[in-house]
């Protein structure tokens, strides 16, 4: 806990002091941003071979009936 309040405290100064630094790389880290939050956000999404097209067709036309009848 100490090390991440003393983290914090070194990047509040040292963005105090280099802004102008800093501004220069802000771009390329919104680009960064985009590829590295497609791979640590879709863990939860269920990609990795399973046949979702072939599930939801079975729903759909389970839902289909229902609404028919």
């Amino acid at each position: 806990m100490a090390f991440l309040i003393i983290a914090a405290v070194a990047a509040y100064f040292l963005l105090k002091e280099h802004t102008a630094h800093v501004a220069g790389y802000l771009p390329f880290l919104l680009l960064a941003a985009c590829p590295l939050m497609h791979l640590f956000m879709h863990r939860g999404h269920g990609h990795g071979g399973h046949d979702h097209a072939a599930r939801q067709g079975k729903e759909g036309a389970a839902a289909s009936k229902e609404q028919k009848q």
